[in-house]
């Protein structure tokens, strides 16, 4: 296992179309499968209104953001992990920019936007 560095790791993330989102709700750990956008050093995603990420972000909860590219078969690939303050997006100029860039993969109204601050990556390389 090798240790990726900083922008290796986000140039990995932004190569693939999804990931976990992990956050809180009522004290306990939830993770669900999102599709994202890399903006940077920040992690975008969409969400529907009301929904348990919405609600939690709205005050700046840490939240981490995961995703990898592994080969059972070769036992090699990689994986990234984000940890940060996530935050819904409200500038409406910001959140129609999102909206454009980052199509979902639901029919599902989520017209929500969350933002992930980039405060802690770290990646790893599996090799034989």
């Amino acid at each position: 296992m090798i240790e990726l560095g900083r922008s290796e790791s986000l140039k990995l993330l932004a190569g693939v179309p999804f990931g976990r989102v992990g956050f809180t709700r009522q004290a306990l750990p939830v993770i669900r499968p999102v599709n994202h956008l890399v903006d940077g050093d920040a992690i975008v995603i969409r969400t529907h209104p009301g929904s348990a990420l919405a609600r939690n972000t709205s005050v700046d909860e840490v939240a981490v953001y995961e995703a990898d590219d592994l080969d059972p078969r070769t036992r090699t690939g990689w994986s990234v992990m984000v940890t940060g303050r996530a935050s819904l997006v409200t500038a409406p100029w910001e959140a129609a920019r999102y909206r454009a860039l980052l199509v979902p993969w639901t029919e599902r109204g989520v017209d929500e936007i969350v933002r992930i601050r980039a405060d802690l990556v770290t990646g790893y390389r599996l090799t034989r």
